[in-house]
């Protein structure tokens, strides 16, 4: 399953049936202005030329295009990140490479389950056009496959979310990192196996990129699976914001408390 992407910046999401389930009453919001928007002067200088910092050595291979440009440093080289385990098997992260992915991604988009949320139904164009925007961008967003012991089964973005339009709905903290999710086979939705991965791709962010202090999502708030999903990956439930086009539970998983939730 799936939830609505806000098309403001780039679509995804993630969904997961657990027995978890939201209060009546949500706990308050993070108190405005108790954070601040500040890069690194070299991710502000990379954005502003339309250029990517220079990737580290162990770097993944190129691209479809041959671009020896992958995600660069905004995410800390994705690409490098190593596997992680999981109760469902070893799980790792491989970016999208168009030419080896498109027609099993595009295959998950006409999915009417997935479809619903993310939107992109349609011929492998709608598809493509969608990764291609992150591939062919300034690194911010990295789309990636979700692969479970050597099986790709679901589809990731992880982006800068203090670099995203979504920023501007809630007080951003420099290199908050944002994770959208879909699981690709009927068989993986409903027995936690969506749980498993976003605490694990959770647990990659804050063990690769030291800089950053939260992880955050932004599912449907009428997603009630995702948002269950999300709490018992140890995400907690910050507040209700508006997007373009959803009204979306804004989700954090915090560093400090990673070892506790």
């Amino acid at each position: 399953m799936s939830i609505h992407p806000d098309h403001g910046h780039h679509a995804g999401h993630e969904a997961d049936t657990t027995a978890a389930a939201l209060t009546a009453e949500p706990p308050r919001a993070d108190p405005a202005g108790d954070d601040t928007l500040d890069l690194r002067v070299d991710d502000l200088v990379a954005l502003l030329t339309g250029g990517r910092p220079t990737p580290p050595a162990t770097a993944a291979p190129t691209n479809d295009s041959g671009d020896s440009r992958l995600d660069g440093d905004l995410l800390d080289s994705v690409a490098s990140w190593a596997p992680a385990d999981t109760r469902f098997g070893g799980f790792r992260l491989v970016p999208v490479r168009l030419g080896r992915d498109l027609p099993l991604l595009a295959r998950w988009m006409n999915d009417p389950a997935v479809a619903a949320f993310w939107e992109l139904a349609g011929p492998d164009t709608v598809t493509a056009d969608h990764v291609r925007a992150q591939l062919e961008g300034d690194g911010r967003s990295v789309p990636c496959l979700g692969v479970l012991d050597s099986t790709p089964m679901s589809y990731f973005e992880l982006y800068r979310a203090d670099l995203d339009p979504l920023a501007r709905a809630y007080p951003a903290r420099p290199h908050d990192t944002g994770i959208h999710l879909l699981l690709g086979g009927v068989t993986d939705r409903g027995r936690g196996v969506g749980t498993a991965l976003l605490r694990a791709v959770a647990d990659l962010v804050l063990d690769h990129r030291p800089r950053c202090t939260r992880v955050v999502a932004e599912p449907d708030i009428r997603n009630t699976p995702s948002v269950s999903a999300f709490l018992s990956a140890g995400f907690r439930y910050a507040a209700e914001i508006d997007l373009p086009d959803k009204r979306a539970a804004l989700m954090i998983r915090d560093r400090a408390l990673r070892h506790v939730l």
